[in-house]
C-alpha cells in the first residue's frame, strides 16, 4: 500500500511539473477565464441587474471551458513516448494513473480557477453572497469536469483524435454539473429552492463522476492496447 500511495503521488507531481512548465497550466486557465468574463458582458449591455442576476452562469461557462484546456495532452504524450506501456505494467491500476492525472490537471487548471473566480465575480455586480456561492460551487463541481474530461482525454490520447472529440465528449456529459451549480448559486442568491437542494445534487454528481471518469478512461486506454 505505501509503494501505490507513493507512486499515486509520483505521478501527480510529474503531471503537475509538467502542466506548469508547458503553460497549460493555472496561467492559460485564467486568462481565458478572464477572457470569457470580459467579453460577454459586452454582448449583454450596460445593464447592471441583468449582469448580476446572469453572473454566476457566466462564471461557470467560462470556468467550464477554461477546465478543458490541457486535456488533450493529458495522455496523448504518455502514448507517443510510451510512458503508457509503463505505466499499465506497474503495479498501479491505469484506474489509479487516471485518478492520478486528473488531481494533477485539476491542481493546475481548475483550482486556480476556483481562487481566480471571486475577483473576476467583482467585474460582474455579483453581491458578496452570490460571490460566495459560485467560489463554493466551482470548488466543488469542477472537480466534476475534470473526472469526466478524463474520458475525452483517454480516447483523445488513444486514439490520437483531436481535442474536438474532448469536446464532443465531455460537454454533453458535464451539463447536469453545470445546470446543479448555477441553480445553488442563484437558490442562495434569490430562492426560492433552499441552497443546500440543488447543492447536494451537486456534490453527488461529483463523486459520481469522480468514480466513473478514472474507470471509463482506463478502459478507453486498454481497450488501444489491445
Amino acid at each position: 500500500m505505501p509503494s501505490l500511495t507513493s507512486a499515486f503521488f509520483a505521478i501527480v507531481r510529474r503531471d503537475l511539473a509538467l502542466a506548469l512548465k508547458s503553460g497549460g497550466g493555472a496561467g492559460l486557465g485564467v486568462v481565458f477565464f478572464l477572457s470569457v468574463v470580459t467579453i460577454l458582458p459586452f454582448a449583454v449591455g450596460p445593464d447592471l441587474a441583468l449582469l448580476a442576476r446572469i453572473g454566476p452562469a457566466i462564471l461557470w461557462i467560462g470556468a467550464l471551458l477554461a477546465s478543458l484546456i490541457g486535456l488533450e495532452r493529458l495522455f496523448a504524450g504518455d502514448v507517443e513516448d510510451g510512458s503508457l506501456d509503463a505505466l499499465a505494467l506497474s503495479p498501479l491500476p491505469l484506474e489509479l494513473v487516471a485518478a492520478a492525472k486528473g488531481l494533477a490537471h485539476w491542481l493546475a487548471t481548475g483550482l486556480p480557477l476556483v481562487l481566480a473566480a471571486p475577483v473576476l465575480a467583482l467585474m460582474l455586480n455579483l453581491d458578496p453572497t452570490a460571490i460566495g456561492a459560485v467560489a463554493l460551487t466551482l470548488l466543488v463541481g469542477t472537480p466534476a469536469v475534470t473526472a469526466l474530461g478524463l474520458i475525452g482525454a483517454a480516447f483523445s490520447g488513444a486514439f490520437r483524435r483531436g481535442g474536438l472529440l474532448i469536446a464532443v465528449l465531455v460537454l454533453p456529459l458535464v451539463i447536469p454539473v453545470l445546470i446543479f451549480a448555477v441553480s445553488a448559486t442563484n437558490a442562495a442568491i434569490t430562492g426560492p429552492v433552499p441552497f443546500g437542494t440543488p447543492f447536494q445534487i451537486l456534490i453527488g454528481l461529483t463523486l459520481f463522476a469522480m468514480v466513473l471518469g478514472p474507470v471509463a478512461a482506463a478502459a478507453a486506454l486498454r481497450t488501444a492496447r489491445a
